[in-house]
């Protein structure tokens, strides 16, 4: 009996310390994910002014599969708006919506299409938030569908001596908001048609691009043309924090 207790014994201890090293090497990785997440976050709040313009808004982006049914997009930029503060940027309501997250600096851009019927405005705001505070904005977008409210749309960049320069708030057709959890960033894009005519009734991308919409924006495809530039411009900000991304379809 003795030698059988001495085994089980030494069984016991031999599984507990395995059980103890898989709990050790769990929270090993745990807290390196935390800390690389962490580093990932505030390294972003700096990229307006350490990565060079063209890489967060390149002077032609290429959108495969990004059109209306599928069909491929490009788009040429136009103007890069000095970097700013966010007072101009957005219509009252949607600044209030925003100020919790504060505001760092914002960076913009206007593109038009390969036709030069559409331009799009596309901007990063960069926030004074927290995690936690990008997650509660990030909620609440989704809760109260703040993302699809004509009276939270964010401003065009109209540029004069371009294509946009007719771009104003009544000419906004379609929009996109997304805001990011994992870093303190709010990506947007505004579009409209290039030819200044004004817009009765604007609409929200998600809405514009769904099966069956009738509006005059999303028979034009404008829902397609900001959610299509707001998810690239999305894209390569995360590609500049975490390494190269893979294009895919909208």
């Amino acid at each position: 009996m003795a030698p059988r207790t001495a085994a089980a014994a030494a069984c016991m201890v031999l599984g507990l310390g395995l059980i103890g090293g898989a709990v050790t090497g769990s929270w090993i990785i745990d807290d390196g994910g935390d800390a690389t997440a962490a580093g990932s976050f505030s390294s972003a709040a700096d990229l307006w002014h350490n990565v060079p313009v063209d890489e967060l808004f390149p002077p032609t982006v290429l959108g495969t599969g990004a059109g209306p049914g599928g069909a491929d997009r490009s788009w040429t930029r136009i103007a890069v708006a000095p970097d700013t503060g966010c007072a101009d940027a957005f219509d009252p309501l949607l600044r209030k919506v925003l100020a919790p997250v504060g505001c760092r600096r914002l960076i913009r851009a206007t593109y038009t299409d390969a036709t030069q019927s559409y331009v799009t405005t596309v901007g990063l705001l960069f926030t004074k938030a927290d995690p936690a505070g990008m997650t509660a904005l990030a909620r609440r977008f989704a809760d109260e569908h703040l993302d699809r409210r004509t009276d939270l749309m964010p401003q065009p960049y109209a540029a004069k001596g371009t294509a946009a320069e007719r771009f104003g708030p009544h000419q906004r057709a379609s929009w996109a908001i997304s805001v990011l959890t994992d870093s303190p960033v709010v990506a947007y894009a505004v579009s409209g048609w290039a030819d200044g005519r004004t817009v009765d009734t604007p609409q929200a991308a998600a809405d514009a691009e769904a099966s069956g919409a009738t509006t005059a924006a999303a028979q034009a495809g404008l829902g397609n043309e900001a959610q299509g530039l707001a998810d690239r411009v999305e894209r390569r900000l995360r590609q500049t924090i975490t390494g190269p991304a893979t294009e895919k379809p909208s």
